[in-house]
């Protein structure tokens, strides 16, 4: 974007620069014919329409020169344009990709923690004497709402379940 900037900048001052030689070509031009139509064979009056002439020629050589610069610079600017909105629709496929990822992640998690709790309780039956009391798999899932586990919102670690035997 800071090129884009910098090229547009220059883009400015050519097209600034080429309206001004434009200006100062057809004051030679203006000259040039009111030399022309003035009549005399004064020597200076010819070789100061002989160098307007020539300024005349460097001037359309120079705005040429100007015209092609400034195309150049306006197919970059195109280019890098083009470049930058690849660029984000390739970031939004990515950002897109690792949503869906996210997505499919969230089940296995809750899954993985549903594990743990399977494996805590499995501890805690083949652990457990006569007087502790062990919650049942259909327990942990009333008490997380018909099977659901909360919802993890981000790399938080999992709750600790104590087991207090008694």
């Amino acid at each position: 974007e800071v090129e884009v900037d910098e090229l547009q900048r220059l883009l400015a001052g050519m097209e600034k620069e080429h309206r001004a030689l434009l200006l100062k070509m057809k004051e030679g031009e203006a000259e040039l014919a009111r030399l022309r139509g003035l009549e005399g064979d004064k020597l200076a009056e010819r070789d100061r329409s002989a160098q307007l002439e020539k300024e005349v020629a460097m001037l359309r050589e120079k705005i040429h020169h100007l015209d092609d610069m400034l195309k150049s610079q306006q197919r970059k600017v195109r280019q890098m344009i083009e470049q930058l909105q690849n660029s984000k629709t390739v970031i939004q496929g990515k950002d897109a990709v690792i949503q869906e990822l996210k997505e499919r992640l969230h089940p296995l998690q809750n899954l993985e923690m549903h594990d743990r709790i399977e494996h805590l309780i499995e501890k805690q039956v083949s652990r457990g004497g006569p007087s502790s009391r062990v919650r049942s798999k259909s327990e942990y899932v009333s008490r997380y709402g018909g099977g659901r586990v909360p919802q993890l919102s981000g790399p938080k670690p999992l709750p600790l379940i104590r087991v207090v035997e008694t």
